[in-house]
């Protein structure tokens, strides 16, 4: 099976069966989004500019730490479970990059899901519109973790670690787009950049942090 470029691509990626992984990981280096769906609407839900990111959460995230300060957790403590909880998503950056978004696919619909979920990326990495996450697709993850922090968490704690969760998140997006389409200005951003762009376009199976390479480092996956 080829895949015709011209055409919608999600409805064929499928068809490629045990090809897919070597396809997906040949870059198409241009700043041009190919098209996903036939449909307008389906199409429009996967495209997403950057600064959508913290327009949406930041707002978000101030009101989860104004319901913890209304439930009696103090600032301090609200600085701390902040902090615990963007340490926590470092560690879920890196997990959910190196497992889930790097799992071997062969089958029709885990094609499809893994290229809608990470393989789009690694196929047109410059693609400057599907960098980020939609919003409605970070919803599904939160309706998963929130009962876990809930479950876990002291009621008066819980919705400020999942602000921290959230805001690594908005960092790791942010910093995200930054290594594919800004200008590194000193020598740390050139090196992160660097780092991700190996991952990219020399071995994507490891160098699998984007905001750091902490956990690549402790988990023996650094280039």
């Amino acid at each position: 099976f080829t895949v015709d470029l011209s055409k919608p691509l999600v409805s064929q990626v499928g068809h490629l069966g045990d090809a897919y992984e070597k396809w997906v990981h040949q870059p198409i280096v241009c700043k041009e989004s190919p098209r996903f769906f036939e449909n307008q609407i389906l199409e429009s839900l996967t495209r997403t500019v950057w600064w959508v990111i913290p327009l949406v959460w930041l707002p978000f995230i101030c009101w989860l730490l104004l319901v913890s300060s209304q439930r009696g957790l103090k600032s301090q403590s609200i600085v701390s479970c902040l902090i615990s909880g963007v340490i926590i998503w470092s560690l879920l950056e890196y997990s959910m990059h190196r497992f889930l978004f790097h799992v071997k696919t062969s089958g029709y619909w885990s094609n499809t899901f893994h290229y809608l979920l990470h393989g789009c990326h690694h196929k047109h990495p410059m693609d400057g519109y599907r960098l980020v996450f939609p919003p409605a697709a970070t919803l599904g993850f939160l309706s998963i973790f929130w009962p876990i922090i809930a479950s876990l968490a002291p009621r008066e704690m819980a919705p400020t670690i999942l602000g921290g969760g959230i805001l690594g998140y908005v960092i790791y997006d942010v910093t995200h787009y930054f290594l594919h389409h800004g200008v590194a200005f000193d020598q740390w951003s050139r090196r992160l950049k660097r780092y991700h762009l190996n991952h990219h376009f020399k071995n994507q199976t490891v160098g699998f942090g984007i905001t750091s390479n902490f956990w690549d480092r402790i988990f023996g996956t650094l280039p």
